[in-house]
């Protein structure tokens, strides 16, 4: 049984477990509609809004603080768009991490309070994270336009890049650190390419997004410790010298951004990339 000790919007409220002694932030869709003060609540009852996030209110979150201090310094409207976030993500890709959700919320406070203190975020991998992870960017963009619409803030692409990060670090429970820097390393790696040719890489091609798909993938692998099994590294340093000693660069650079040792197969099968989008084979 619960003791309802606060609504905050209609998808959340704090309660009083009577059971257990505790006080949780309860998260679910319809969860604190209609609910009052001191009003007690079965299981079921809150369980009828449909599936559950209880935060315990003396957890500390990610380093953020607990919930209890998250939730007294976030407007309740910001943590509604961020558990509609997280609703879209679900609907869009399936099952997501619940656990994102107080760190979403922070993060979206802490962008709407720099917007309004005449603050602005420059994101440089913006364009590179719309590249990497468009169904997140996009489930981001609608989440930042509902936050325009409720509360009257334009966040800009620069953030809605940020956000897409956690959206992307919800589907595989992983962190919004490894998200950025697979998008640094992708950069890293185009940059690289582009002092190859002399010219800027055509962000439409097809080759462009191989290559950006490629690199998404093999900085999954390098922190999962998974191998390749096949070695191209002899053909492709005969074919494209150029595109090899590129990848190697690069290669060197995740070693140093990953602390992780990149197996020497890795550097064929980048430069195979390299040397599609710098035309050399």
């Amino acid at each position: 049984m619960f003791r309802v000790t606060r609504p905050l919007n209609h998808n959340a409220l704090l309660a009083f477990d009577m059971e257990d002694g505790r006080e949780y932030l309860v998260v679910g869709r319809g969860v604190g509609f209609g609910r009052k003060p001191g009003e007690r609540v079965g299981r079921e009852g809150l369980a009828g809004a449909g599936d559950l996030q209880l935060y315990l209110l003396t957890q500390q979150v990610d380093g953020r603080g607990t919930p209890r201090e998250l939730v007294e310094r976030i407007d309740p409207a910001v943590l509604d768009v961020a558990e509609g976030i997280l609703e879209d993500a679900r609907a869009t890709f399936g099952a997501v991490d619940p656990n994102m959700l107080l760190p979403l919320a922070d993060h979206l406070a802490f962008a709407v309070t720099r917007v309004r203190d005449g603050g602005a975020l420059s994101n440089p991998l913006t364009e590179d994270i719309r590249a990497l992870f468009p169904r997140e960017f996009e489930t981001a963009r609608r989440g930042v336009s509902e936050l325009e619409r409720q509360l009257g803030v334009t966040l800009g692409d620069d953030e809605t890049g940020l956000v897409a990060l956690h959206v992307h670090s919800a589907l595989d429970s992983g962190h919004v650190e490894q998200a950025m820097q697979v998008a640094q390393l992708t950069r890293a790696c185009i940059d690289a390419v582009e002092r190859l040719t002399g010219a800027p890489i055509d962000v439409s091609s097809m080759d462009y997004n191989r290559l950006m798909t490629h690199v998404k993938y093999m900085v999954t692998r390098i922190m999962r410790d998974e191998r390749l099994s096949i070695d191209v590294n002899e053909m492709i340093r005969s074919e494209a010298p150029q595109s090899y000693r590129t990848a190697q660069a690069v290669c060197a650079e995740v070693e140093v951004l990953l602390g992780k040792d990149v197996s020497a197969l890795e550097i064929g099968y980048l430069a195979m990339h390299v040397a599609r989008v710098a035309g050399e084979r």
